[in-house]
């Protein structure tokens, strides 16, 4: 099992920036995919980065530019950093993570969430 908590959330206007931590525990070595997911209200859950096991991170169109995703090893955590931030990012923020090193890159274990609004 691999136990994931989100941290970092909170208000910011636009324009501002946001540092969005997943702190990982468990049996960690099984992760191959990593990702960070969003639900705004009333929408679907929408993928805004994924870093694969090769390194690769692929960014939703709508935050390209925008955000950053990394992972820190030493800690086993994961960061998305948001910049620039729009009323548009508001959301519920997931870290997810995964034994399936490819397509589709099923994702196994999820954090609680964590709360991002941006106000104009």
């Amino acid at each position: 099992q691999v136990q994931l908590v989100e941290s970092g959330g909170g208000w910011v206007q636009a324009g501002g920036s946001l540092r969005l931590s997943c702190a990982a525990s468990g049996s960690i070595f099984s992760i191959n995919t990593m990702a960070w997911y969003r639900q705004a209200s009333g929408k679907q859950h929408e993928l805004v980065a994924r870093i694969t096991r090769d390194g690769r991170i692929e960014y939703a169109d709508s935050v390209k530019d925008r955000f950053t995703a990394s992972r820190e090893k030493d800690n086993n955590t994961w960061y998305l950093q948001m910049i620039n931030l729009k009323p548009e990012d508001t959301a519920v923020y997931f870290c997810a993570a995964g034994r399936q090193a490819g397509w589709p890159y099923r994702l196994d274990f999820w954090g609680q969430g964590t709360q991002v609004t941006v106000s104009s």
